[in-house]
């Protein structure tokens, strides 16, 4: 390339030089100038004319040069191409001059059609090919592919869990005014399926705003109903059936309101049988009808789905397995969720303590309920001291476990809270927010010490953590 670059320099500077000669000359021996007529013995002056274009060949195309105002008139610009014959190239260029003078226009003109081409080009025809098969690899993943290719599910079968079920046209308006959460309302229909249930989580409170009962709330399509009227299923503990519908009943006053026991429906817990597929792509689907009822976990992901149905001792999905109960509650404890009595005292468990409004079982938007005053003004104080906090004990347990309400303490024996319910070495804690990130330990009923250890949910809010 240096060369060819060197021969063009050459040959444009040896042009330029016969150029300034040839008009030298034709000053010396009388030669016409541009606007001049060289003609007669005196050197006659006529009047000067239009100057003379050089006119191009029919066959080049290569337009004749312009001279430029500031530039003398002998001065000649070189072509980008190899110089025609007006230009009056005293021989034509040779192979490495024309190859060094069209190699900058091929460049350019490659360049212009790749612009031209767009989306047409070979490359972009490639992008469009490449770009689909990451996004496709990416959304395969058991997480977000084919229902069908999902976990197995492990069932458990919730013997201490049974339903209420609440109906009538104030069915609607009485719960608003005992529960704390709004009612779930059921999913839109397309036309060929009813609309499926949902489900909601929510408490019964005293007037001095204390956790009387814990619910799950479904929903139950109307068109299912012979009345056409709204009904309403509580998944409660079955230890507090009756005092339920006693606290029911007490608020019920010429209300259309029919409170009924509802033996029939058995109560499931369905969790992936693999814990990290806990939060994944579902592969159920919501359901609804005279026989069962199939919807997600309302607290939190973590806890899978909740099943009402009438069989009992059957598998009740596919890929289903029977599992054991006592795995359903060590899974609940590690995830930090209290449910029934145990868990949650009657009269003793305050819901935010209890983390209800990180269980979406809780509205401070809606109209009023009885307990409403002491939950919104710990609510807009910002102001929770304590939690139920997941906890684990360290080594040997006790043959009869750790007492309900057994103190914890610090390493230098302060209390840090109170041991709410366990199974085995998981279990929930009351305890200070600040006191969890010490050593702590139990006193047991033999004057020994069991160590504990504190967790954070990582399905908690970050502001908690």
């Amino acid at each position: 390339m240096e060369t060819l670059i060197l021969h063009a320099h050459h040959h444009s500077k040896a042009r330029g030089n016969l150029l300034e000669t040839r008009s030298r000359a034709g000053a010396s021996y009388g030669g016409a100038q541009p606007g001049q007529s060289g003609g007669g013995a005196g050197g006659r002056r006529i009047a000067p004319g239009p100057a003379p274009q050089a006119q191009a060949p029919p066959h080049s195309s290569v337009p004749a040069p312009r001279r430029h105002k500031s530039r003398p008139a002998h001065f000649v610009p070189a072509p980008l191409e190899a110089p025609s014959r007006a230009q009056a190239c005293p021989s034509p260029p040779s192979p490495p001059l024309r190859a060094a003078l069209l190699l900058p226009k091929m460049a350019a003109a490659a360049l212009l059609r790749g612009a031209a081409q767009g989306r047409g080009s070979r490359a972009w025809s490639w992008r469009l090919r490449a770009t689909p098969k990451c996004r496709l690899a990416h959304g395969s993943s058991r997480h977000g592919g084919d229902p069908a290719d999902g976990a197995a599910w492990a069932c458990f079968p919730l013997g201490e869990r049974t339903l209420v079920r609440v109906r009538g046209p104030d069915s609607a308006p009485f719960l608003l005014g005992l529960l704390t959460n709004e009612l779930p309302l059921p999913g839109p229909a397309d036309g060929a399926t009813p609309p499926p249930a949902r489900a909601g989580y929510a408490h019964f409170l005293n007037i001095q705003g204390r956790t009387l009962y814990d619910v799950i709330v479904y929903r139950l399509p109307e068109h299912e109903l012979a009345e056409q009227a709204p009904a309403f299923l509580l998944e409660c503990d079955s230890a507090v059936l009756g005092a339920l519908q006693t606290h029911l009943a007490l608020y019920r006053i010429r209300r259309k309101v029919v409170v009924e026991p509802c033996p029939e429906l058995r109560v499931w817990a369905l969790l992936p049988d693999c814990p990290e597929e806990v939060c994944g792509a579902a592969p159920l689907r919501e359901r609804t009808d005279r026989t069962s009822v199939l919807t997600p976990d309302p607290r939190t992901a973590r806890m899978g789905w909740r099943l009402l149905i009438r069989d009992e001792g059957l598998v009740p999905v596919p890929r289903g397995r029977l599992g054991d109960p006592r795995d359903y509650h060590r899974h609940r404890y590690q995830q930090g969720v209290p449910e029934g009595v145990r868990d949650l005292p009657p009269g003793v468990a305050l819901p935010l303590e209890s983390n209800l409004a990180f269980m979406n079982g809780v509205s401070f938007t809606k109209g009023c309920y009885i307990g409403q005053e002491l939950t919104a003004r710990t609510h807009h104080m910002g102001v929770i001291r304590k939690r139920l906090f997941p906890v684990q004990l360290l080594g040997p347990v006790p043959e009869d476990g750790i007492a309900l309400g057994a103190p914890v303490l610090t390493e230098s024996g302060q209390a840090a809270g109170k041991y709410r319910a366990g199974q085995g070495d998981v279990g929930l804690a009351l305890l200070r927010a600040e006191k969890i990130k010490g050593p702590l330990h139990i006193r047991t009923s033999n004057s020994g010490q069991v160590a504990l250890t504190v967790s954070v949910p990582d399905w908690w809010p970050t502001v908690a953590k």
